[in-house]
């Protein structure tokens, strides 16, 4: 008899912190907590970060996700994506700047995306950009590690 990972759990990994690495250590090494903040600059040109929750039309918005290792012992080759929300537009700023971004949420590339037209290449533009995603290579017992992606508001 063949032995299942319990696809509900690991569904509900997925969908909650779009984490993914070592199917058995997913559910209890990692927590996820995901911001929303406006970015906002001062006259002095200095950056500061506001909740998002009222965000209006061409404002900018930063998502940063913090994984933290839960566990004793360290882990590797952690995937991490980040969807960009259907009203947002990616501004092509994302730390760590590793990252690789998709069009249709299944091949994902280096950045900037390209695209062949009338046999050129061209970059796809940041507007059809749908998600990024980072490998980090080792998150050490206790530790964190963040990711995040700037946003326009469409």
């Amino acid at each position: 008899m063949k032995a299942i990972y319990p696809l509900k759990k690991l569904l509900l990994v997925i969908l909650i912190s779009a984490a993914t690495f070592n199917y058995v250590q997913a559910a209890d090494a990692l927590k996820m907590e995901l911001q929303a903040n406006r970015i906002v600059k001062n006259i002095n040109g200095k950056t500061s970060y506001v909740a998002a929750s009222d965000a209006k039309t061409g404002e900018a918005v930063q998502y940063r996700a913090i994984y933290t290792n839960l566990i004793n012992q360290p882990v590797s080759d952690v995937t991490v994506t980040l969807p960009i929300p259907v009203n947002m537009t990616f501004t092509g700023e994302a730390q760590p700047t590793s990252a690789q971004a998709t069009v249709d949420g299944k091949n994902y590339a280096d950045m900037p995306l390209m695209r062949r037209v009338n046999g050129k290449p061209v970059k796809v533009p940041l507007s059809e950009y749908k998600a990024l995603r980072w490998n980090i290579k080792w998150l050490p017992a206790r530790k964190s590690a963040d990711v995040s992606l700037n946003t326009i508001v469409n």
